[in-house]
């Protein structure tokens, strides 16, 4: 599963990490596979897990 990168940025401004989200707005793919980038998504505070299930239809980030 791919996630824009805007949607990530999106959630690191939400959680009030404004300086990690200008970071991974350079650093990250335009489409971003949790699972291929997990090294990358960790850099930034970012549990993969956390993302598949915010973005896959889950519980839409409730309980985070």
């Amino acid at each position: 599963m791919q996630i824009d990168k805007s949607q990530i940025i999106d959630m690191l401004k939400s959680q009030g990490k404004g300086d990690s989200a200008g970071q991974a707005e350079s650093e990250l793919p335009d489409k971003v596979d949790p699972e291929q980038h997990a090294d990358l998504l960790s850099k930034f505070g970012i549990n993969p897990k956390d993302l598949l299930g915010k973005f896959s239809g889950g519980l839409g980030g409730l309980g985070g």
